[in-house]
């Protein structure tokens, strides 16, 4: 056909003959004519069917899937793709094809015939663009504050792994030493009173309240005479920094030269500094002592020697008799079983306890069950030390349990990124009320004018409601906080949280959707995913 008698043919006809018209890039290879010339043929997609090629297209369906016409509305079935050339593809129904109406996702306005619909996808994908470069710029700079949130989560493992190895040590100490209080303790209720007087007596024990003393005492001139050197210290240090060096009096000069050489500070004259380059310079100068092997050091003198004097003597030394072993000779009355045949004990155990109830109402037999002090202390020494124990073992199983919900997908997120979180209160004022939402805790409602406060209620859980399993970025786009204090004449009141990508941790809107059930949009560079992981997303 010559090119003039193209131009005299009207363009709808024309658009007829492009068969690909309506086609997605993705199946455009499989319109393709089966055969030359007028009879040529072309296959359904579903494999039904063989029609002529020119029947592609034609208006008129001939395939059960529809898909012979992908670009007019003649197959209800079927789908129309817009090319939108400058911005992006879209598809809609082809019932929506030649019906006059200009779709908005087909800005090229392919969807009608040619004169019917402006090509505006130039304008569109520029907004379209602009759009995405903004969103891609926000994700970007939520993205590096996400990671941080991340990096958080790993230091907090790391503190956990190695919080749990030293409680770990702490309560197999406990535990020791708790067995060894109730050793302590045991063998001071079984001690009679008589018994215990006696071992305190012994040189050792009498040592220990002479050692004690003066352990004390030499505590207290400790500290007087560390007073008393600071004191002619900062006297000397007014004179080395206040007098005249052109003044020539060799007392005022022997006295600042021999107090910056005991002190080991530079020559007042020689460096001119300020306090804190002197004090690094002294730093840098001074040498510890060296100490013999036991000694200790003036910072365990200050801190441990506090300790060594409330250590209770009484458990010391009953703890030194159980480990040189037992006293000398016993009552004869408690031995003798030593000596029973085994039918005979019964019998002698009654008689014992029978003579001893009887010794102890006649104030005779006082001194056998020690109630004392020494052993009122032993049991609260126990006591102390099982409370403590017991402590560090609710510490050890709660930093257990923070480490297995760091990076649980169902609460702080698989890579712990919520965690850090975790208690942070958001609010928003919206004139009569401020709302407020302590993340993974609760939200309230606070009254601006005067009144209670209203709980809103707990958190629960993610966005479990839309089928989004634990992982998936759409699950932690929501969380529910239920079950608050209940309306008048209502329902519990309930919170839900819905979060976008955002620089911020912020709370946007606050709507009442049903009575007392409320919901508040927000945002947090928690969901801001970095852009590599999105991208192949609304490419152009």
């Amino acid at each position: 056909m010559v090119p003039w008698l193209l131009l005299a043919i009207p363009f709808p006809v024309l658009a007829a003959l492009d068969k690909t018209h309506g086609v997605p890039p993705a199946l455009a290879s499989k319109y393709v004519p089966q055969g030359s010339g007028s009879r040529s043929t072309w296959k359904c997609l579903d494999g039904s069917k063989e029609i002529a090629w020119s029947a592609v297209n034609d208006d008129y369906c001939d395939c059960l899937d529809g898909s012979d016409e992908p670009g007019t509305s003649a197959c209800p079935n079927s789908l129309f793709y817009c090319r939108n050339e400058g911005h992006i593809g879209a598809t809609i129904l082809s019932s929506r094809v030649n019906d006059g109406l200009c779709e908005p996702e087909c800005c090229d306005g392919s969807d009608e015939l040619p004169g019917v619909c402006q090509n505006t996808c130039a304008e569109v994908g520029e907004v379209y663009r602009r759009k995405q470069n903004a969103e891609r710029k926000l994700r970007k700079t939520g993205s590096k504050i996400r990671s941080t949130y991340i990096a958080f989560a790993h230091k907090e493992q790391k503190r956990l792994e190695a919080r749990i190895i030293e409680l770990a040590q702490e309560v197999a100490t406990r535990e020791k030493e708790v067995e060894r209080l109730r050793d302590i303790a045991e063998r001071a209720e079984s001690l009679s009173a008589a018994d215990l007087e006696r071992k305190k007596e012994s040189p050792l024990y009498q040592s220990l309240l002479t050692h004690h003393t003066a352990l004390k005492s030499l505590q207290k001139e400790h500290k007087k005479h560390l007073e008393r050197e600071k004191a002619l210290g900062d006297i000397l240090d007014s004179l080395r920094t206040g007098y005249n060096p052109n003044y020539q009096d060799m007392a005022v000069l022997e006295a600042v030269r021999g107090w910056e050489s005991l002190a080991r500070l530079p020559h007042i004259n020689d460096v001119q500094k300020d306090d804190n380059e002197a004090e690094e310079a002294q730093a840098h100068e001074t040498e510890e002592e060296e100490l013999e092997e036991g000694m200790w050091s003036a910072s365990q003198i200050e801190n441990e020697l506090a300790r060594l004097l409330k250590a209770d003597h009484v458990s010391l030394l009953l703890e030194h008799d159980r480990l040189v072993g037992p006293s000398g000779a016993q009552s004869v009355l408690f031995d003798v079983t030593s000596y029973l045949p085994d039918a005979l004990l019964p019998h002698y155990e009654s008689l014992r306890d029978m003579i001893m109830s009887g010794l102890q109402v006649l104030g005779v037999g006082h001194g056998v069950v020690d109630n004392s002090a020494e052993s009122n202390r032993a049991r609260q020494a126990l006591s102390d030390a099982e409370h403590s124990l017991k402590l560090a073992r609710d510490e050890q199983k709660e930093a257990k349990e923070n480490l297995d919900d760091l990076f649980d997908p169902e609460g702080f997120g698989p890579e712990g990124e919520w965690k850090k979180l975790d208690g942070l209160c958001l609010e928003k004022d919206t004139g009569d009320y401020t709302y407020e939402v302590c993340l993974f805790d609760e939200a309230y409602q606070k009254p601006n004018k005067g009144g209670s406060n209203f709980s809103l209620g707990k958190f629960t859980s993610w966005n479990k409601r839309s089928g989004a399993k634990p992982g998936e970025l759409e699950f932690y786009t929501k969380q529910s906080y239920t079950n608050g204090a209940k309306c008048w004449n209502g329902p519990h009141r309930s919170v839900e949280l819905v979060l976008t990508c955002g620089i911020e941790n912020a709370l946007l809107t606050v709507a009442e959707l049903e009575k007392c059930e409320y919901q508040i949009t927000g945002t947090t560079p928690a969901l801001c995913l970095p852009v590599e992981e999105q991208k192949g997303k609304d490419e152009l």
